[in-house]
């Protein structure tokens, strides 16, 4: 909801708008954004059904989700780090790529100016 109105005001559109409903536990359960953790609590074969019908897939944000699939949750002390690491091996991968297409274009004989990298 909140990423659907955040599209349509950039795009200079009207937000909709939105009364929050209290629901039973079981209800409430099924409406959260993980489909892994709506499916373990009730109606398992629906959720599941409709998540690969719909194409959806979980991020795995939340504690209970990653859990269930045997991965860290995204608590305590190692987060920080955890998440440091994963953005440092991003920032890695598009360095290698950028080196790699900078060297295939100094083999193709092409002549690019000196970036920052290759001036030192």
């Amino acid at each position: 909801f909140e990423e659907e109105n955040a599209k349509v005001i950039a795009d200079g559109g009207t937000p909709a708008t939105a009364d929050p409903v209290l629901l039973g536990i079981t209800k409430a359960s099924l409406q959260t954004k993980s489909f892994i953790s709506a499916a373990s609590f009730q109606e398992t074969t629906r959720v599941l059904t409709e998540a690969a019908v719909a194409g959806k897939v979980d991020k795995l944000y939340g504690l209970k989700e990653n859990v269930i699939v045997g991965r860290l949750i995204p608590a305590g002390t190692g987060t920080v780090l955890r998440s440091l690491k994963r953005v440092a091996a991003q920032n890695d991968k598009e360095i290698l790529a950028e080196r790699e297409a900078a060297a295939a274009a100094l083999e193709a004989g092409n002549d690019q100016p000196a970036t920052e990298e290759t001036a030192e």
